[in-house]
């Protein structure tokens, strides 16, 4: 009997510790000892993860960095072709808006007859000033007619061929229109120089010209249909002395800056130059 019931307190026993294992555990009293127990373990499996990533990392650096390069050329390709469409649709918006601009021009002034046309070249010389447009004679384009955008007075045809034109601006040297004051009705006359300023000539001495008073064409000379603006007057030079008063004129147009222009197809220049009295002796 002795040996069963020692066998019997020994199973009591174990059962007993377990229970009160299995009751501290549950009721959290064993949680300080379990963390002290199993830090080590912990530190080691931390240890082992932290190394198999890096070396991870290291096998498949290259080939993360070949990616990222590839990745970067590919996203900078894109923003170089966006940035080119971008640039485009400016011009062609740009080029749009111009149009427009001289379809309204031309609808306003049914009296005219208009050819559109775009400027493809300028003169190179500094002390010249031409453009080039894309229409000639075999689209009816002829010596001396005049051509305006939707802001003012640009020019006349100065030469032709079948596919191409030659403008002279109103700021070359050569360039002569007769004008007139807005406010005053004063006649005058305008002329380029090399420097690409318009000079207001003629002015009589006695006439009163205020700071941006407006110039028109006058039609006098038969070279330029009437009122056909031109620009402002920004400063007068004048002088007892002088016979006339000299003024300085800023286009309305940007003559350095031109992309389409109208020639003005129905108006015929006159030459009036064999009635003009000579002043030679």
């Amino acid at each position: 009997m002795k040996p069963v019931n020692s066998r019997v307190l020994t199973i009591v026993a174990i059962v007993l510790v377990i229970g009160g294992i299995l009751f501290l555990a549950l009721a959290g009293y064993l949680r300080p000892a379990v963390g002290v127990a199993t830090e080590p373990f912990i530190a080691v499996q931390r240890w082992i993860t932290t190394r198999i990533i890096a070396l991870n990392d290291f096998i498949n650096f290259p080939r993360d960095v070949t990616n990222l390069s590839q990745q970067n050329a590919e996203l900078q390709q894109q923003v170089s072709q966006l940035e080119s469409q971008i640039v485009e649709l400016q011009q062609q918006l740009s080029q749009a808006e111009v149009l427009y601009a001289l379809l309204d021009f031309a609808r306003a002034r049914p009296e005219n007859q208009y050819i559109a046309s775009a400027v493809i070249g300028r003169d190179p010389s500094p002390f010249l000033h031409y453009i080039i447009i894309d229409h000639g004679s075999d689209d009816g384009l002829q010596h001396g007619m005049p051509v305006v955008t939707e802001q003012g007075l640009v020019g006349i045809v100065d030469a032709v061929t079948a596919r191409a034109a030659r403008v002279q601006l109103i700021n070359d040297p050569d360039s002569v229109v007769n004008v007139y004051l807005q406010s005053s009705q004063v006649l005058a006359q305008i002329s380029g120089s090399v420097t690409s300023e318009i000079n207001l000539l003629m002015v009589p001495q006695n006439a009163k010209v205020p700071i941006n008073e407006l110039v028109l064409t006058s039609g006098l000379g038969g070279g330029f249909p009437a009122n056909i603006v031109i620009g402002k007057v920004t400063s007068i030079h004048k002088l007892e002395t002088d016979l006339f008063q000299t003024a300085i004129v800023q286009p309305v147009v940007d003559l350095t800056n031109i992309s389409a222009v109208l020639v003005i197809t129905n108006f015929k220049p006159v030459d009036i130059t064999p009635l003009i009295p000579s002043t030679t002796p």
